[in-house]
């Protein structure tokens, strides 16, 4: 399994018992969707690698508690410690209206309100403390904020987010 083929559902934070269990700290708005887990992917040096579960189940709000079959004592749980956990894209929940997946709208059409097609979805910068929708448009990189007021529709079977953007914001990349 490929990361590119998954998503990340969290880091392994702490041990929780001398027998090898661990806290995960999942990265999600809905943790409950995941206290049922068989197994998950570690990513280890630069693979994934799969543990198998043997019990898991949710501990305090975002935290899931789990004993993996292949960690039998404490010395195994230190190996894992500061990992990153996966699982396969098809894992996900699906959303609908103008929820979206980050990944799943790279090669999408941005069609503004005022200006028409503005671009096409070439990736997602989530590093900044707002999200943005980086398109191109004729060689030129246009970056959107992602946000509610602007987002006005997805149309997931025609690959087109439809938005509206504050005035001004487009012809800053695309006028000259």
């Amino acid at each position: 399994m490929r990361k590119e083929e998954c998503f990340y559902l969290g880091k392994i934070v702490s041990k929780y018992s001398f027998k090898g269990e661990v806290l995960i700290k999942l990265d999600t708005d809905e943790p409950e969707l995941y206290d049922n887990l068989e197994s998950v992917f570690i990513s280890l040096g630069n693979n994934l690698v799969p543990f198998f579960i043997q019990h898991c189940q949710l501990h305090r709000s975002s935290l899931l508690r789990v004993r993996f079959e292949e960690v039998k004592e404490e010395a195994d749980a230190d190996r894992i410690l500061g990992s990153e956990i996966y699982l396969p894209l098809e894992f996900l929940p699906k959303l609908s209206g103008n929820k979206f997946y980050y990944h799943e709208v790279i090669g999408f059409t941005l069609m503004d309100k005022n200006y028409g097609d503005i671009g096409t979805l070439i990736s997602v910068n989530d590093s900044a403390s707002q999200a943005l929708f980086v398109a191109e448009k004729q060689g030129k990189q246009l970056l959107i904020p992602i946000n509610d007021d602007i987002i006005t529709r997805i149309d997931r079977d025609n690959k087109t987010i439809f938005v509206e953007t504050p005035e001004g914001l487009v012809s800053l990349y695309l006028n000259d």
